[in-house]
């Protein structure tokens, strides 16, 4: 048994934390308290049991970031039921999909998504609920039992509680470890969407490692950034500072720099959990414009004053992130090398972690002060990790894990989840990588999307898009295999073209230059034979992993002016 589950925890904090603020919406200037979250919740507990739902049910929600969405998830886990999360940027049917797929019973919606979907076929659902003003959207009951409990919910929950509502008051479920308690479906760059079952061990054993860690504590401050419908945003920008008392602020949206640094400078997090694009971004248009230009550029060669300038640039950017920072966790990608030696040298408090959903979702961290570069940290306790043999490089194969956050499988998939997990309980990370003596885990790239060249050499595309990445006028790249060559799909920096008024013409010499600087850099058998110019981003999964099965097809190229 867990030395406390997360359940528990949450009964903790509702009672210990009363008076502290919970969660705040940004844009609303709205705040609740932990007894303000706990009043809720105990709302949707009595609603849920006058809806006829029971332990095991599965209750889905789909919607932005809100506080509202927050209670919601909270009040259906500390039920008894199961979770089910669903991307706000689903498409309408692949939304419908999984809410059929999951058998889920009630489903809390955003109006507008709900307007998306409301005509599909829904097997299972007795009623859909607005998440904004939490009234029925549509009873699919003969006797409109949903309805019924919300018209006179405020009467009922004042009769349950003639004294007044206390934390203290609040019956929640008891669970076991292994009980289900979140169907997570990935939304993974295979273009195939799995539900992912995550029991309640899966979960705790990450907030209790987050929370042995300080990750939060009791009156820390974080900004939430991530969709917490995502595994990584829902554990630690949700469930784990909600576990320890601390104060959650959603901005509800992707934010603009702009955006995102007056929140920065307003909420004052104490640790902030982003993807490496947001980082990379940062570095690129805020210090390396600063560096590279003389007298700057000149003065950073000599020791002694380089030490001084970026001391001043990492007050600097410390202050911009609100003054109080602890540490910058990053996950879901690989960390650009170039930013990560800017990092390095203005020494600035950032750590890069690996993990998947299917491990709820951490598998490896380490602290900023013991982090190593181009690493994804070290396993965490209470997981073992193995590196399958790879028929060209013995230090290098899949990434395979098992332990305590592994997941329980894939919902109603037994064949996808007999492929992922084999019979010894190993998962299958379909991540390739290898892990240093001194324990940390360095990513190489997807097994499916490594190549493999004629004279038998592997090629891990992610390792020299790194490269061509930090190049001038590069804002992203793919690399492919095409009739047994490298091309590479390159994304001009758009904001810099604009503001140079570059042609194409400027544009594509810019990046022939690229090339011929690449292949200068990269290993014989990784050398790139054609650079093609795309119009627009590359299209991505919620967490900004690029959706690499839609390429080269969807590819929109800039062919001429």
């Amino acid at each position: 048994m867990l030395q406390m589950n997360v359940i528990e925890r949450f009964k903790e904090s509702f009672i210990h934390c009363s008076y502290l603020p919970a969660i705040t919406d940004y844009f609303k200037h709205k705040t609740l308290t932990y007894k303000d979250v706990a009043a809720s919740v105990a709302m949707y507990h009595m609603l849920f049991k006058e809806c006829g739902i029971v332990k095991g049910d599965k209750i889905a929600i789909i919607g932005k970031n809100s506080s509202n969405w927050v209670v919601a998830y909270i009040a259906t886990v500390t039920y008894g039921a199961v979770i089910v999360p669903i991307l706000a940027d689903f498409n309408p049917a692949d939304a419908a999909n999984i809410i059929n797929h999951s058998q889920s019973k009630l489903l809390y919606a955003d109006k507008t998504i709900w307007n998306s979907i409301k005509d599909f076929k829904f097997d299972t659902l007795i009623g859909a609920i607005d998440l904004e003003s939490e009234s029925v959207l549509q009873d699919f009951t003969e006797n409109c039992i949903c309805s019924l409990a919300y018209a006179s919910k405020s009467e009922h929950f004042a009769s349950l509680y003639p004294d007044g509502f206390n934390p203290c008051k609040l019956d929640f479920a008891k669970v076991q470890d292994d009980d289900l308690m979140i169907i997570s479906y990935t939304s993974g760059t295979s273009g195939f969407s799995k539900g992912v079952m995550l029991s309640v061990k899966n979960i705790s054993s990450n907030v209790n490692f987050a929370l042995e860690h300080k990750f939060h504590v009791r009156g820390s401050r974080v900004l939430s950034l991530l969709p917490l419908a995502h595994a990584y945003g829902c554990a630690f920008d949700m469930l784990t500072p909600l576990s320890a008392g601390s104060h959650v602020t959603l901005l509800g949206k992707m934010p603009s720099p702009t955006v995102l640094l007056g929140a920065l400078k307003d909420v004052r997090p104490n640790l902030l959990c982003s993807v490496p694009l947001v980082m990379e971004k940062i570095v690129r248009k805020s210090i390396v414009p600063k560096i590279s230009k003389k007298p700057v550029s000149t003065l950073l060669r000599i020791p002694l004053i380089s030490k001084f300038i970026y001391r001043k640039i990492n007050k600097a950017m410390l202050e911009s992130f609100g003054g109080c920072l602890r540490e910058v966790n990053l996950g879901g990608a690989p960390l650009s090398p170039f930013v990560e030696d800017v990092l390095n040298k203005i020494q600035f408090p950032y750590t890069v972690g690996y993990g998947m959903t299917e491990c709820g979702p951490l598998i490896s961290y380490t602290p900023h002060e013991k982090y190593r570069s181009g690493s994804a940290g070290v396993l965490l306790p209470g997981m073992e990790i193995k590196i399958t043999d790879c028929e060209n490089d013995s230090s290098i194969g899949e990434i395979c894990v098992r332990g305590a956050n592994v997941m329980l499988g894939y919902y109603r998939n037994p064949e996808a989840t007999a492929q992922a997990i084999d019979k010894d309980g190993w998962l299958h990370t379909g991540d390739m990588g290898v892990v240093s003596q001194d324990g940390s885990i360095s990513i190489k790239g997807r097994c499916k999307s490594m190549i493999l060249s004629a004279n038998g050499q592997n090629i891990y595309p992610e390792e020299i898009e790194a490269k061509l990445n930090n190049m001038e006028g590069v804002s992203e790249s793919l690399v492919l295999e095409e009739k047994g060559r490298l091309v590479a799909l390159v994304v001009p920096d758009f904001e810099d073209v604009k503001k140079r008024g570059l042609s194409l013409q400027a544009i594509k010499e810019t990046m022939q230059e690229n090339l011929n600087k690449l292949n200068r850099i990269v290993a014989s058998y990784e050398k790139v034979s054609d650079v093609r110019i795309c119009k627009e981003e590359f299209e991505k999964t919620p967490k900004r992993s690029i959706r690499r099965y839609l390429y080269p097809k969807q590819a929109k190229l800039w062919l001429s002016d």
